[in-house]
């Protein structure tokens, strides 16, 4: 069983893992990287074609800094690959004046000094005709917003990180993992050898709790089902050039969404809905997608989105991984200083990949990052288990 020493070990190479596998490896870092499938794969929270970013961030304005710097890290991951990652297509939040989507994303564009238009609904209906609003329901309009492309990222990371002489070894599963006598790092054991690092970097998704029983009660993995459905008449009124991402708050029932159609994004408009979920494991998880999944977005669409196809045309499932704020865990262990959780992103944390990153490298490097990462420290209460 072969046994080798790295400066940093990374295990999960998705949309996190990999970003830190590149930026650690191009500032001159010697990195394994470990993942159990061979990413980008369809197991965990990094596929479905497209992803969203956008700026006027309902779920907390302190997040608007770090969009800031996600939105450079993505521009200049596109230069760095050649490659065209982030598509504007602005961003659609729909709601009540009060409700949680259009109340805290006009708090965070305010705040922050943001562009955006508030639309009535006869506004959101006129620009946007596949949409059909209550008379009550505003949007709020975020030009800035866009598409994002998460099997390309990830294979772009991966690639940039193997230039930059990362080791990345796939399909290789994690049987153990401790510190070394003394805090002289960490041994990872695997099927195939034992590597050993001077620090150890989590980026496993849905599989962290696995890897860190201790967190098992504040990372909780749920599972999440995505449909794609093609339209039935007016298709252009659906390409991306025409038609935003939108995230929907009805007055009763759970967040719903959708992104543009286009000839990479999957057969038809994507949809879902931004709920809790079933709580599952990684491994045990039901990747079937059921009648009753098929009813909770008929019931979300139902007198809202017109000229769709009854039936979808593809499903997928996807798992987030969940704290109990809903902010990452994102910073350094507790109890273990020289291991950097990069986990919990509770289903929002795609957006902010090449960022993350950087953020690591940061840490590792500075011994902190600009800005502050305080807000995802794993040792804040929220996450006391750990």
């Amino acid at each position: 069983m072969s046994s080798k020493s790295y400066d940093v070990a990374i295990v999960g190479l998705g949309a996190i893992g990999s970003s830190c596998a590149y930026q650690l490896s191009r500032r001159g870092l010697h990195v394994i990287g470990l993942d159990r499938f061979r990413p980008p794969h369809s197991q965990g929270s990094s596929h479905g074609f497209s992803r969203a970013i956008r700026m006027a961030y309902f779920e907390d304005p302190a997040y608007v800094p770090l969009l800031r710097r996600a939105y450079g890290a993505w521009r200049q991951l596109e230069r760095d690959s050649g490659l065209c990652l982030l598509r504007q297509t602005g961003v659609l939040m729909l709601g009540s004046p009060e409700s949680s989507v259009v109340a805290g994303s006009v708090a965070s564009a305010r705040e922050h000094g943001l562009a955006y238009e508030l639309l009535d609904s006869r506004e959101v209906a006129r620009r946007f005709p596949p949409l059909c609003p209550e008379s009550e329901t505003v949007g709020l309009y975020e030009e800035t917003g866009g598409l994002l492309a998460p099997e390309a990222a990830v294979e772009a990371q991966l690639k940039l990180a193997h230039t930059h002489g990362a080791e990345l070894r796939f399909d290789e599963p994690i049987e153990e993992w401790k510190e070394l006598p003394g805090r002289q790092g960490f041994e990872v054991m695997t099927g195939r050898g034992r590597y050993t690092a001077e620090q150890l970097v989590l980026a496993a998704g849905a599989w962290s709790p696995d890897l860190l029983p201790e967190a098992a009660g504040a990372l909780r993995v749920s599972r999440q089902v995505l449909f794609w459905v093609r339209p039935t008449q007016r298709e252009e009124a659906f390409r991306a050039s025409e038609f935003p991402i939108w995230v929907w708050a009805p007055a009763k029932g759970p967040i719903f969404y959708g992104f543009p159609s286009a000839t990479d994004t999957g057969p038809g408009v994507k949809l879902g809905i931004h709920t809790p979920g079933e709580l599952v494991s990684a491994d045990s998880v039901d990747r079937a997608v059921s009648p009753l999944d098929l009813l909770a977005l008929r019931e979300c669409l139902s007198g809202r989105i017109r000229w769709l196809e009854a039936a979808p045309s593809a499903s997928s499932v996807c798992l987030y991984t969940n704290t109990p704020d809903g902010h990452f865990a994102l910073g350094r262990h507790p109890h273990l200083p020289m291991l950097i959780l990069a986990t919990g992103f509770s289903g929002h944390g795609f957006k902010f990949a090449p960022w993350v990153g950087e953020a690591v490298a940061e840490l590792i490097l500075n011994g902190q990052t600009r800005p502050s990462i305080e807000i995802f420290d794993p040792g804040r209460p929220a996450l006391l288990s750990l």
